[in-house]
């Protein structure tokens, strides 16, 4: 017997997948599950999409609706992360990024150190989040918070002022939306 907030729940996720599957297309049928469960303080679940970019978009689908998550400016948000390949790294980080979304506000534009947490070797610095999507499920507000790997020049420059310079070089180089955990940064080399 499935009681009541087992229905609202399945209920819930139904309606998350079908809000992201109209800005994303069709999800992956396998699903990232977290061991410990969300709702139980541990990681959320992730859900794939193939067919949105010529790559692999994660997207974490349990924060939207959630009474835990401190709302950004846009509201409700669920977190995603884009890698041109299978990349287990990312989905992870989300996965358990979205534990932090209950106890901080992220918004669009702010960038979170994480070199402690990628790969020996990658030049990746911090997060630049940025606002990729906005959809409503239900009556909730809600939008798509890209996570995007920035080098450490480039999150330098982002905290200086020049964080749409940024994006719009990321842009321009063809890096963007994708986390590429080994690459050249974007920006010109410093002038002495």
């Amino acid at each position: 017997m499935v009681d009541d907030s087992d229905a609202a729940w399945n209920l819930w996720w139904d309606d998350r997948i079908a809000a992201l599957e109209g800005i994303l297309g069709k999800s992956d049928e396998n699903v990232g599950h977290a061991m410990i469960p969300f709702h139980l303080g541990g990681a959320a679940d992730v859900v794939y999409f193939r067919t949105h970019l010529p790559g692999v978009v994660a997207v974490t689908c349990e924060l939207v609706g959630c009474d835990e998550q401190i709302a950004s400016r846009f509201g409700s948000y669920e977190l995603m992360i884009c890698h041109r390949d299978d990349v287990a790294w990312g989905p992870n980080i989300i996965s358990r990024l979205a534990r932090y979304t209950t106890e901080v506000e992220l918004n669009p534009g702010e960038t979170m150190d994480i070199g402690s947490a990628v790969p020996d070797g990658s030049t990746i610095a911090a997060f630049l989040f940025c606002d990729y999507a906005r959809f409503k499920v239900r009556e909730c507000e809600a939008g798509l918070l890209l996570c995007l790997g920035i080098t450490k020049d480039e999150v330098q420059a982002c905290r200086t002022g020049r964080r749409e310079a940024v994006e719009s070089a990321l842009k321009s180089a063809g890096v963007f939306p994708f986390t590429d955990l080994f690459r050249q940064s974007v920006l010109p080399p410093m002038q002495s």
